[in-house]
């Protein structure tokens, strides 16, 4: 069982009106820019369950707004969300989806770049507190307790060894490793107990035997 702080019992710091709707809704949409990158034009939000009921008059549109362009939840220009996308040259809209059996504070964050679609899911489970639960097709439930790599790569022998090898001589522990397999595409999801440095994430990255790496550094919003 995970062990709460009196911060996660009182609620963090944030523009109101609500932790749920408001501080996890920045969260999700900035740990989607995070894990997606720079670069997008559109984004897409589909809205679930009270998401989708009272994202208006709770302020979930504005705080995912400032979520995607990179706001914190307690940031004071939240209420100006929409007005700063709008000179980013940003293209948002809103659905009101039923995204099936998930939590009633969920949304779908779609992101278009020049060429390719990365969808992002999660929900806020109260407090501020999120669960990550699909990015890019892969299932999860990531809590952002840890800091998440994602490698996706065609299923080969001997690359998990390599991987783990490659953490265990820098210095990183592994907390938790899943692998997600559909056909021989692989998507391996590690949690280290640190946050991995910028020179070691661009070294693994220069290794061409993956497709894609995704990276979400520990909780720090």
């Amino acid at each position: 069982m995970r062990n709460y702080s009196i911060f996660d019992i009182v609620g963090p710091i944030m523009i109101g009106p609500s932790s749920s709707h408001t501080a996890g809704a920045a969260k999700i949409a900035s740990v989607g820019r995070k894990i997606a990158g720079r670069g997008f034009y559109r984004v897409d939000f589909d809205l679930h369950g009270s998401f989708a009921s009272t994202y208006q008059g709770h302020g979930t549109d504005k705080a995912l707004v400032a979520g995607i362009i990179g706001l914190d939840p307690s940031d004071e220009k939240i209420r100006d969300s929409f007005e700063l996308a709008k000179k980013m040259n940003l293209d948002i809209h809103f659905h009101l989806k039923d995204l099936g059996d998930v939590h009633p504070n969920t949304v779908q964050i779609r992101l278009t770049y020049p060429g390719k679609i990365v969808s992002i899911t999660g929900s806020s489970i109260g407090g501020g507190n999120i669960l990550i639960t699909q990015v890019d097709g892969v299932e999860m439930e990531y809590t952002m307790e840890y800091p998440l790599v994602i490698f996706q790569y065609t299923d080969c022998r001997g690359i998990i060894s390599k991987i783990t090898g490659y953490f265990s001589e820098h210095g990183y522990n592994i907390e938790t490793i899943k692998t997600v397999r559909k056909d021989k595409e692989v998507s391996l999801l590690i949690e280290l107990n640190k946050n991995i440095k910028e020179e070691a994430l661009e070294e693994l990255k220069e290794k061409h035997i993956f497709k894609k790496i995704m990276y979400i550094g520990k909780r720090s919003i």
